[in-house]
């Protein structure tokens, strides 16, 4: 095996290595980005749930009128 022989095919193997690396890295990324949409659903769910709550103690007459109170 000559030179440029050996030149060319570390070169390659480099390359080969460099595009491995990079596809299983962002595979990786992807499976992880999926868990996470899970837990972000999830979240959003709780969060919906205590604004209506929220919503419902705001509305409510006695709190209104505990609030006008406070103001006089």
């Amino acid at each position: 095996m000559d030179l440029w022989t050996m030149i060319v095919l570390v070169v390659a193997i480099g390359c080969g290595a460099g595009i491995a690396e990079s596809y299983f890295k962002s595979k990786r990324h992807a499976d992880s980005a999926r868990s996470n949409d899970g837990a972000k659903d999830k979240e959003l769910a709780e969060l919906r749930h205590r604004v209506e709550v929220l919503e419902k103690i705001v509305t409510d007459k006695k709190y209104q009128l505990e609030r006008e109170l406070e103001q006089l």
